[in-house]
């Protein structure tokens, strides 16, 4: 499990890629380096809602999963993808404190499998 904060950039609608998957994609970016870094993050499923509370400009912390994958396309190339998986969303009040804005239970079964997460074994 990874963690980070930033402040929210861009929150995205949820969009439906097929019929049994939905993401939601929103950025953070970290004003405190001499480089900021501008990150985007993914929730699929059920936990498209979590950054539901909060709103551009808003400090934001999350809790997620790097998650990588191969494809090859119909040419035949073979193509590597990174997400960045999130199951855990808060986000910071002005008083300084830090509430949840939605946590649901998560374990590594239930997220949702890749093709190549089909291992034959």
């Amino acid at each position: 499990m990874l963690t980070y904060t930033g402040t929210l950039k861009v929150k995205n609608p949820e969009v439906k890629v097929s019929e049994k998957f939905k993401k939601r994609e929103f950025v953070l970016t970290d004003n405190a380096q001499s480089y900021p870094q501008t990150i985007l993050f993914q929730l699929t499923q059920d936990r498209c809602s979590l950054i539901e509370n909060a709103n551009v400009g808003d400090e934001v912390t999350v809790h997620f999963l790097l998650k990588g994958r191969e494809w090859k396309n119909p040419q035949g190339e073979i193509k590597f993808f990174n997400s960045l998986d999130v199951f855990r969303v808060e986000t910071a009040k002005a008083s300084g404190n830090v509430s949840n804005i939605q946590t649901p239970s998560v374990n590594n079964e239930t997220l949702v499998p890749t093709p190549d997460d089909d291992l034959p074994f």
